[in-house]
């Protein structure tokens, strides 16, 4: 084959390539924290960076595999070295329209509760507004210092220095209702989904989400320095459920936006999903194992509440919407200021499928 040949199949594969992605797509942006030589955390047995990662891929494929429309980008996808900046580079070079960083969370080594520590919490930019937040986010930019003249790179950000941090009350971040929401969202997931304590939406001075000029969220999934937590996050069982967390999360949050085609979500792996009838949104506030009557004092005064049995307790539902957009407006409105845990679902068929 001569050399011009081998010019046009080139050109027409990137030209096919370009034809292949959409339009307009959406751009999200999945950062593996850790990698290389910063193994992040230490556990009993595994690092943080490998479990970052793996939930990181899983995130990825479930999103590629099932919403139209939406293009994911990897900081890394493999056991590779990055500067905090070259996260931040890539996620802007990309154009993202969000930005999620995985990370383990872990506590000193002479902390008293260090082995029963536990609980999933998601961060946005902003000043940190408990001791303990400043400690989560001196440790992830604490990575900064393995870099060559880091210094220069951050302006003299010292990670260690409380004093730091004050920069980031003077940060105004125009993404940040968007950040919020969607922190709002996967935590919510980490409950029902995953199973996880809520240890709540947070703000702290993060690097790598003061660096990306999009909606950004930090997730901690748990605490790699309880043992028992670390066997969950290290099990394939339990790296899937974070995933999953994580996507639906997503999904619910990508329905929402305007313009976004509905339905933009194909059915998961493992659902089970009948082709008749329309599929209905709840709000889901309240589980108990006892059957509650209509204007029970357990439902805070919603009125118009429906129940369905699942493994043997009462679940609560409020509202009733045909798109996931209408059900988030429901969620924000009327039942999250009475009940903080509530979160959406779906039916069809008079089954929840979802």
């Amino acid at each position: 084959m001569n050399r011009h040949k081998v010019m046009i199949y080139a050109i027409i594969a990137v030209v096919a390539m370009l034809m292949a992605q959409p339009a307009g797509a959406f751009t999200l942006v999945i950062d593996a924290g850790h990698g290389g030589r910063d193994k992040g955390a230490p556990g009993l047995h595994s690092y943080e960076k490998d479990i970052n990662l793996a939930v990181a891929l899983a995130l990825g494929e479930m999103v590629e595999r099932n919403i139209e429309g939406v293009k994911v980008v990897y900081t890394r996808d493999r056991d590779k070295y990055l500067t905090l900046q070259e996260r931040c580079d890539v996620a802007n070079h990309k154009k993202g329209d969000l930005f999620v960083s995985i990370h383990t969370n872990s506590l000193a080594k002479t902390a008293k509760n260090r082995r029963t520590i536990h609980g999933s919490a998601t961060y946005t930019l902003g000043l940190h507004r408990t001791e303990e937040n400043l400690e989560v986010a001196k440790r992830e930019n604490s990575v900064i210092s393995l870099e060559d003249d880091y210094t220069t790179t951050y302006q003299g950000f010292d990670p260690g220095s409380t004093e730091s941090y004050i920069m980031f009350e003077l940060s105004q971040d125009k993404h940040l209702e968007q950040s919020v929401n969607f922190a709002t969202l996967v935590q919510r997931e980490f409950v029902a989904t995953a199973g996880r304590v809520d240890n709540g939406v947070r703000q702290a001075g993060f690097l790598v989400l003061a660096r990306t000029s999009m909606p950004a969220v930090l997730v901690e999934l748990d605490f790699i320095c309880n043992p028992k937590e670390e066997d969950f996050l290290t099990s394939k069982q339990g790296r899937q459920k974070m995933a999953k967390a994580l996507y639906r999360a997503f999904a619910s949050y990508y329905e929402s936006l305007p313009g976004v085609k509905q339905p933009s979500r194909v059915a998961e792996r493992g659902e089970t999903v009948t082709t008749e009838g329309e599929t209905t949104y709840k709000v889901q506030f309240l589980t108990s194992s006892k059957k509650l009557g209509e204007g029970a004092a357990e439902f805070k005064g919603l009125r118009g509440v429906e129940r369905y049995r699942d493994k043997g307790l009462w679940k609560y539902t409020y509202g009733s919407a045909k798109s996931e957009k209408e059900a988030l407006k429901i969620l924000k409105s009327e039942v999250l200021p009475r009940f903080k845990q509530a979160f959406i679902v779906a039916f069809r068929g008079g089954e929840r499928i979802r």
